[in-house]
């Protein structure tokens, strides 16, 4: 699980800068016509944007054309990722997945795994914001922490996914204060557009989620940031980190990109460059930049390898946190 990243996302930034360097020397590509991305999640959380950033940049830089983004939500983007896997395509067709995807194949005990999909590309992390409504009683990290410790259950967490990065992160950060993971009142949402309603109508007593989803709502006063899970305050930001109030946590959660495994050699490799000549791109970077997102991108070899340790990580974790058996 990506914790305490520090030294590694430099790491990942300059092997970024080097295959940058290296692709700028590359002839341009021919267009991929009626590329299809599958958002596994419902609109506007973090899969969502990161699909039609990727369309627009593809098609923008002219390395794609008639792009389509599908949104199948459901199961921690299990039910995206079974018909991704099962489905026929006559059309190039990648998926969008992530950290949450991983726990929930675990929680969900889904019969398609990631090891049915070729990766393509990991493409970026984001730390996670806690929020809560302008009105609530609760005005700091520390506030919450002490309610949390009195009375458990009386603190509802919303978060996306069942197993995903909000329940886990949302799990660590009981056990960093003494509370049983297994008495976290966690309340999971198809992310996107259910989270936002839930956190900003007070159904829940903190929302959970990547900074940039809920960043349109601080801006316009909706919504209160009382921590965010990075390793100092991020640029333009006062949020507070969770480390500031005395939590010794940190915690980034990863996105990427993947192909069908159906998929022939010349078209997965038309896939790749075109997603790596997308990501070095002046226009991806601004993106990035813009939405508060970190530059994790590795190549398909190297973002396998990860994914590999990163799955036997997440499974750990998620038992020692006792979410699953």
């Amino acid at each position: 699980m990506s914790i305490r990243m520090p030294g590694a996302v430099k790491g990942v930034l300059t092997a970024a800068v080097l295959a940058t360097a290296s692709l700028a020397a590359t002839p341009s590509l021919a267009e991929i016509k009626g590329l299809e991305i599958i958002a596994p999640a419902s609109p506007g959380g973090g899969w969502d944007q990161h699909a039609r950033t990727l369309q627009q940049v593809l098609q923008d830089q002219k390395l794609a054309s008639n792009i389509q983004v599908v949104n199948i939500p459901g199961a921690g983007g299990t039910v995206g990722l079974a018909q991704f896997v099962t489905a026929k395509k006559r059309t190039p067709t990648v998926l969008v997945g992530g950290q949450i995807m991983l726990g929930a194949i675990v929680t969900n005990k889904s019969a398609v795994t990631l090891d049915q999909v070729t990766p393509l590309a990991r493409l970026t992390g984001e730390y996670t914001a806690i929020v809560v409504p302008p009105e609530s009683p609760i005005k700091t990290f520390d506030d919450l922490i002490r309610k949390f410790k009195a009375d458990p259950g009386s603190v509802s967490w919303g978060g996306g996914s069942a197993g995903g990065s909000d329940q886990i992160l949302a799990g660590l950060i009981a056990k960093a204060v003494g509370v049983d993971p297994n008495k976290v009142n966690y309340v999971a949402t198809a992310g996107g557009g259910e989270l936002l309603a839930s956190a900003l109508g007070g159904h829940v007593t903190l929302g959970m989620g990547g900074y940039s989803e809920f960043a349109p709502q601080f801006q316009a006063g909706k919504l209160r940031a009382i921590a965010v899970s990075a390793p100092q305050r991020l640029p333009g930001s006062d949020t507070p980190t969770m480390k500031e109030q005395g939590i010794d946590l940190e915690f980034v959660n990863w996105r990427g990109v993947f192909a069908q495994s159906s998929a022939k050699p010349a078209e997965l490799k038309e896939l790749q460059e075109a997603v790596a000549k997308a990501v070095a791109s002046d226009e991806w970077k601004q993106a990035v930049k813009q939405r508060g997102w970190i530059d994790l991108y590795q190549p398909s070899a190297e973002f396998a390898a990860f994914l590999k340790q990163e799955r036997t990580q997440i499974e750990g974790t998620l038992k020692d946190l006792g979410l699953v058996k």
